[in-house]
């Protein structure tokens, strides 16, 4: 999302300097033994001053990165517009993994295959650390500004917000947790990291096991909270011409439908109710309206939880969503270790096709149902093996057999992932069409 993870490259270069470098001095040895140490040296530093090429040549890029970044962009613009006309592609309202519920994990996944290309190499560990904390806190500013209430586009050319409704979470803020965490982990264990490694079909996982171990703590933390911690009963208020409050009855552990689920009590004691997310998808379930799976008019007997607010991109939630990241992050270490292409299609392939595998068998099971609401663990695998899958089908085409040109708008949009995302899919090109207007608002372009 930020120019130094935009340009992306593939890591498998030597640095051609340095062998120009030994090369050179090998010849010297064999044909002139006489001169001294300063000839030798003279002639590196000419030979280096001839050939700046070699200190400066680029590698190449990996045009797939880019190609999924810009198909996850197109999906979620797709999916913003054209879910309400389509609920089948829209937010599953609860259990179950529609179009658009693709779209939060491909981006942790991309997230995660560009920190490990970015953060090949690390020079000083210090700078690192303060480029990324930098940028996510410019992805935390961003993702409060936009989708914080601050900007009522493109409906509405208004702005402003209350600051006792104010959403502090959402899509940029998960993206910065799911960054700053991958980032460091990935930062601070590079002296740690192989050069080659060891034979074994298990050596590239534990060549990062602190990367796994990462991800393992992220989902200790989740499943232990998810299933353990007691959620008592809680009340909120409906503010219109009479405020109104409901209580939603709880009083029990490891629940994982709507009203009494831990992911939901964590975000309420953190950032208080009324910094939720105000239209929540499950408002679409069979129990709030008739006409579910769509939008409609809440149901007279419906039960109280389907006026209450819910955030989807909470805290417990983005905690389980560095999984997301630390499962992409891996996919980079294949990219950059494994130079054939048949050699990283099959590590990628087969970790998508078991991570399918396991969604499936926790979902089928009832054990674990795939929810992106809870951003529960069977959802991980799930959208993480599709994104795997998708992934190596791109790079397949594009890298492998070459077929760009189709793909080069794909290609543009992730290269300016950013851009597109607060003009497009915020609404705010839709709002500068919508305030040109005329005699009345409603009569807009």
């Amino acid at each position: 999302m930020d120019e130094d993870v935009k340009r992306m490259e593939e890591g498998i270069n030597l640095a051609l300097d340095d062998n120009a470098k030994d090369d050179l001095l090998k010849k010297q040895e064999k044909t002139n033994n006489i001169n001294g140490d300063s000839n030798i040296k003279q002639q590196i530093a000419e030979e280096d001053d001839e050939k700046p090429a070699l200190v400066k040549q680029k590698t190449k890029r990996v045009a797939t990165l880019d190609a999924f970044r810009g198909l996850t962009i197109v999906l979620m613009i797709l999916v913003d517009d054209a879910g309400g006309v389509y609920p089948r592609i829209d937010h599953s309202p609860w259990n179950g993994c529609t179009l658009a519920d693709f779209v939060m994990p491909f981006f942790l996944f991309i997230v995660g295959v560009a920190i490990a290309l970015a953060l090949k190499r690390i020079p000083k560990i210090k700078y690192a650390v303060r480029k990324i904390i930098l940028r996510t806190l410019k992805l935390l500013f961003w993702g409060i500004l936009l989708q914080g209430g601050y900007s009522h586009a493109p409906d509405e050319l208004v702005y402003g917000i209350d600051m006792k409704f104010i959403r502090w979470c959402g899509i940029l803020q998960r993206i910065a947790l799911v960054y700053c965490v991958v980032a460091l982990i990935e930062t601070f264990t590079t002296k740690l990291r192989p050069t080659t490694l060891s034979p074994g079909s298990i050596s590239i996982f534990t060549a990062y096991k602190w990367q796994w171990l990462g991800g393992f703590v992220a989902f200790l933390i989740y499943m232990i909270t998810t299933f353990s911690l007691y959620v008592p009963d809680w009340s909120f208020v409906v503010t219109g011409d009479e405020p109104k409050r409901y209580t939603v009855f709880c009083g029990m552990r490891g629940h994982l439908g709507p009203a009494c689920n831990a992911v939901g009590y964590v975000d309420r004691q953190v950032w208080g109710v009324n910094h939720l997310y105000s239209q929540p998808v499950w408002r679409r379930l069979k129990a709030c309206t008739f006409s579910s799976p769509g939008e409609g008019k809440i149901r007279d007997d419906a039960p109280s939880w389907c006026l209450a607010p819910y955030e989807p991109e909470g805290l417990l939630s983005s905690i389980a969503a560095i999984l997301s990241g630390t499962i992409g992050i891996h996919y980079g270490h294949v990219l950059i270790h494994f130079k054939g292409h048949a050699e990283r299609l099959k590590q990628w392939v087969s970790m998508g096709f078991v991570l399918l595998i396991l969604a499936i068998v926790l979902h089928f099971t009832d054990a674990i149902p795939i929810n992106k609401q809870l951003y529960s663990i069977s959802y991980v695998f799930f959208t993480a093996g599709a994104a795997g899958i998708v992934f190596s089908v791109f790079y397949i085409l594009i890298d492998v057999w070459g077929i760009r040109t189709p793909f080069l708008f794909l290609e543009w949009i992730g290269m300016n992932a950013m851009l597109v995302f607060v003009m497009a899919a915020q609404g705010i090109f839709a709002a500068f069409v919508n305030g040109w207007y005329y005699e009345d608002p409603s009569k807009s372009l």
